[in-house]
């Protein structure tokens, strides 16, 4: 097979305006051929020292920021428990994919003890995300921050559109989002009988749903023995900031390519193959967090072998790089330790990226020149 050589970001525009939506010269054999062998490999014990270790810092967090109980040290505090938090989710979404470790049953108890800590129900996360990876850049059958069509966005209230389209209100959507999904979808994450899941994983659902309320349990007593503005500080603000270190990230992870002349396709149909859609999505640098939140930031090799543990991803990246060639966006780096570089990106797609055409096999966002 001849390689495609890696041409610049700039060069992604053909004149179509398609850029990378062409079928690509390689299949996905090509790419998973080209990881180093050992990158498959999962070591339960370097996983649970992760845990170990972030968990061992939101204790420490959170006693420090008890004992000093200076409103000089909390709003420090709450970014950085905040962003613990968002790392225990990372944690969980590992063990989601079963990349934790080749324990199943470890897995899902580790990940229903994580998840459930920042109120996260993780079967009924992981069977969605699933979903997601499954159908991961398919305009109709993708999850989460999949598009709204022009017949969906026309019939969405200001309320909807406000909540879907508006920045930094969406920044916020996640707990609404495993209540009752995105714009177009029904059902619920806690519900087992939602048509996210089949029959057989009703009881999974339920299981994560007793995990919930066994949490709401131990905030109420932390409550009670702590007082209601030690949880606020302690838990429900970090709460809020994960939320959206959540959304941010996933957003990022598939619109607003750095390139400010490229648009991200979207599929249907035939177009719409496992691999395009993978390569649909987009790496990110975040500078000092990248260590923090575990490379989730490194997500084109994870969204096409989620499988694959997170310390392998860097290199397994670096080795795939020469066969995507112009198929993978470069990361631009981190001006410095804050990614503030990400900040453009992310208000851009927000202001251009509302909706998609009713029909077409591929199929790019649109704006709506009427909201702002």
């Amino acid at each position: 097979m001849t390689l495609p050589s890696i041409v610049p970001e700039t060069a992604l525009i053909d004149e179509t305006g398609k850029g990378l939506a062409a079928p690509p010269p390689f299949t996905l054999a090509d790419i998973r051929n080209a990881i180093p062998a050992h990158c498959w490999q999962k070591d339960t014990w370097r996983s649970m020292g992760y845990l170990a270790r972030d968990v061992a810092v939101v204790l420490g967090l959170a006693a420090g920021a008890y004992f000093a109980n200076s409103w000089l040290v909390w709003p420090l505090y709450w970014a950085a428990q905040g962003t613990m938090f968002w790392a225990l989710f990372v944690v969980g979404h590992d063990c989601g994919h079963q990349s934790f470790s080749n324990n199943k049953t470890l897995n899902d108890l580790v990940g229903n003890i994580v998840h459930s800590s920042i109120l996260v129900p993780y079967h009924g996360w992981r069977v969605s995300h699933r979903t997601h990876h499954a159908n991961h850049g398919h305009v109709e059958n993708d999850e989460s921050w999949h598009p709204v069509t022009k017949k969906l966005y026309d019939s969405m209230d200001a309320m909807g559109k406000l909540g879907r389209l508006s920045f930094p209100l969406a920044m916020f959507a996640y707990p609404f989002y495993l209540w009752k999904r995105s714009p177009g979808k029904t059902g619920s994450h806690y519900d087992p009988a939602c048509d996210l899941f089949v029959p057989q994983e009703a009881s999974l659902v339920r299981t994560s749903n007793a995990f919930m309320l066994g949490m709401l349990g131990i905030l109420a007593a932390c409550t009670l023995a702590l007082g209601p503005l030690a949880v606020f500080n302690l838990y429900v603000v970090p709460y809020w900031v994960n939320v959206v270190w959540l959304d941010v990230v996933t957003y990022l992870h598939h619109h607003g390519a750095q390139d400010k002349e490229e648009k991200i396709p979207w599929y249907r149909g035939e177009e719409w193959t496992y691999m395009r859609g993978g390569l649909s999505t987009i790496d990110r640098d975040y500078g000092i967090f990248n260590k923090i939140h575990h490379d989730i930031g490194t997500h084109v090799v994870h969204h096409l072998f989620p499988q694959m543990p997170h310390y392998h991803l860097e290199e397994a990246t670096e080795a795939v790089k020469p066969v995507l060639g112009k198929y993978y966006r470069e990361p631009m780096k981190s001006p410095g330790p804050i990614p503030t570089h990400l900040v453009e990106p992310l208000v851009r797609s927000f202001k251009n990226d509302h909706y998609v055409e009713d029909t077409g096999d591929i199929v790019f966002y649109k704006r709506d020149p009427k909201w702002s």
